[in-house]
């Protein structure tokens, strides 16, 4: 496990695109697994600027999506397919075709899960995921619970997921009930894991996923088990790091 600290957001930004960046250079059929959400748009936009130097190309690489609310419309401002066209693919070379992202519209869920295994084994294993953290310890939408799913699922989000999503919508009353999202055993299949999160509202989460047992009631508790997990911290996340 490798912890940095950065002391202002630049840094971490730059950090998060520069270890995307170096990876895509040495592999370019790497395989990217993405996360959305406030977390990762500033390294999104460093890795926009690379590209536009023209010090990256991403035509060979296959991305992931870690996870799509349940029955949002992929033109909704906040369903993550918008959120990643926005945020990144309108603004690279990655092929529509090499960009997945689970359908969170599909007639049939169960099946829909299915397909997006299937492409993910397809693809073979993620050299780097991507993760954001939340509040109560989930990763993707894999919430906290008794057992966790190994492959992608669909999950009811807790209340206080939905609350804290709920400032990117009008009202609570706007934030989907449910989420596809990849499962925990895929996610602790990639070779790389890079864990990124900012905020000091985000502090005694991550010192408990990073340190305190490891439990499914908090799900990122699992990635202490990871051979290969690299952690990017702006200085109020990490205060409780030494």
């Amino acid at each position: 496990m490798n912890i940095h600290v950065f002391q202002n957001q630049q840094e971490l930004n730059e950090a998060g695109a520069g270890i995307i960046t170096s990876l895509v250079q040495m592999q370019p059929k790497a395989v990217l697994g993405l996360a959305t959400g406030g977390t990762p748009v500033g390294i999104y936009e460093e890795l926009v600027k690379t590209f536009n130097k023209g010090r990256v190309s991403f035509k060979q690489v296959t991305t992931f999506n870690l996870d799509e609310y349940v029955g949002l419309p992929t033109d909704h401002a906040e369903s993550y397919q918008a959120y990643m066209n926005h945020h990144l693919f309108s603004h690279i070379d990655l092929p529509a075709s090499s960009a997945h992202i689970p359908n969170g519209n599909a007639g049939d869920l169960e099946a829909e899960c299915q397909r997006y295994n299937d492409l993910l084994e397809e693809a073979g294993q993620i050299d780097l995921q991507i993760l954001g953290l939340g509040h109560n310890g989930h990763i993707g939408f894999n919430e906290p619970d008794d057992a966790l799913t190994s492959g992608t699922h669909i999950v009811e989000l807790k209340e206080e997921t939905r609350e804290a999503n709920a400032r990117f919508f009008d009202s609570i009353n706007e934030v989907p009930t449910h989420a596809l999202t990849m499962g925990v055993g895929t996610i602790l299949k990639a070779k790389t894991i890079l864990l990124i999160v900012r905020g000091a509202d985000k502090a005694e989460i991550v010192h408990r996923a990073l340190t305190g047992p490891i439990t499914t009631e908090v799900p990122a508790t699992l990635l202490q088990t990871h051979p290969h997990l690299v952690v990017l911290l702006d200085a109020e996340a990490g205060r409780l790091f030494k």
